[in-house]
């Protein structure tokens, strides 16, 4: 199933968009590539700065996509099984008590990168049936292939603010 194919969900349109008009495995594999070439020695020389008081580190930034994946994974899981039950996730508490800034950016790559190859082995799984399923998440119904769209979307979107407003601080 390709990007064009789906309904794009309210809010999480902007994420699904930053995909290339690929199928859900392409995308996966191609955001897989992203961490695995990530610019770590670009991130290192960023260090702990922020373009603005209250915004997230490097460190803060990545251990977010990671929370965000797990949350959606089970949400893909779950929908993909016939629950409908509403599910939430607070970005800003998760941030908050993540003790990102207390572990290495190559650990928290590292993670990132082996989540991610589990994220994709969780789509390989799915039938088509599965990724037309949907369930309800804090901003309304969404399905399953959208899920596999806006995890990839959501790390270019975040890769994308790193490249205009931290890059410039280096």
């Amino acid at each position: 199933m390709k990007r064009s194919e789906i309904t794009l969900p309210e809010y999480f349109d902007r994420y699904i968009n930053k995909c290339d008009d690929v199928t859900i495995l392409e995308a996966l594999q191609q955001s897989l590539q992203e961490l695995e070439n990530a610019p770590i020695e670009k991130w290192k020389q960023l260090g702990d700065k922020v373009y603005a008081p209250g915004k997230w580190t490097i460190r803060e930034i990545l251990q977010h996509l990671i929370d965000t994946e797990r949350v959606f994974s089970y949400r893909a899981t779950a929908f993909s099984r016939g629950d409908e039950n509403v599910m939430s996730y607070d970005e800003g508490m998760y941030a908050r008590q993540s003790r990102a800034n207390e572990r290495s950016l190559e650990e928290i790559l590292e993670e990132a990168i082996i989540l991610r190859k589990s994220f994709i082995c969780l789509y390989q799984s799915f039938n088509e049936a599965m990724l037309n399923r949907t369930g309800n998440g804090f901003k309304g119904k969404y399905s399953v292939a959208s899920i596999g769209f806006i995890i990839p979307g959501h790390q270019r979107w975040h890769l994308d603010i790193l490249a205009e407003k931290y890059y410039p601080l280096i």
